[in-house]
């Protein structure tokens, strides 16, 4: 058991654990730019994002479609099946890999003792197929996906349906995500938080800081292990 108060760390999987640059070639392929993947991806965060506001409920795949089906038909000089299209696209989740530093930072963390979930505004399929395709799967207690609490993150909720699912309190789990809308909203779920930068310099000063920040899932294995000694 770690010596830390984190007895659980709940991980996020779109872009913390798994690696969406792929899906820009998908849209090569079907003839759009490649550089419309970001664009896409934060409509689909907006849209389910929304809709929980609002109090209602749709889950990323529906939300995914209709994204690049409104995407596509604004395109200029761009003509094709837009329904065939964003299959074609949205069909590239279930082919993704992790990013290079995930499967030795799971085995270290899973190692030292942690209990590791997940909880995703995607689907535990594809999150299962994505571990399970690392090498790592086994290390995880449980997956859960929003479609248990029936709200995105970072509605509170979904985080305390994740922790919930593993029988610990929400100040005994650590959230780990590259996203900070996710980090601020574990921390005012009673989460602690810790940030994965991948590249990012800046956390935003209008959201609640993370407990800990680390380059990638290495180092913060190695930043929970100082801890722990400490």
């Amino acid at each position: 058991m770690p010596a830390d108060q984190h007895q659980v760390l709940v991980f996020d999987v779109n872009e913390t654990l798994s690696d969406l640059t792929p899906l820009g070639s998908r849209f090569e392929e079907i003839g759009a730019p490649g550089h419309l993947l970001p664009t896409w991806f934060a409509g689909i965060l907006r849209d389910g994002f929304a809709l929980t506001a609002a109090g209602a409920y749709a889950d990323f795949t529906s939300l995914a479609h209709d994204g690049l089906q409104a995407l596509l038909s604004g395109l200029q000089d761009w003509e094709g099946d837009t329904q065939a299209a964003a299959r074609h696209i949205v069909d590239g989740f279930a082919h993704l890999d992790v990013h290079p530093d995930v499967p030795d930072g799971v085995r270290k963390l899973s190692g030292a003792g942690y209990r590791l979930t997940a909880m995703t505004n995607g689907s535990i399929t594809l999150a299962e197929r994505l571990l399970d395709k690392a090498g790592v799967l086994h290390c995880f207690e449980t997956l859960s996906d929003v479609r248990g609490p029936h709200c995105w993150k970072p509605a509170p909720a979904a985080y305390h349906y994740a922790v919930e699912q593993v029988g610990v309190r929400p100040d005994q789990a650590l959230m780990v995500a590259v996203h900070p809308w996710d980090i601020d909203g574990a921390r005012r779920a009673g989460l602690d938080g810790a940030w994965l930068r991948r590249g990012a310099c800046v956390y935003p000063r209008t959201m609640t800081p993370p407990n800990y920040s680390a380059r990638d899932l290495l180092e913060l294995a190695d930043v929970l292990a100082g801890v722990s000694r400490g």
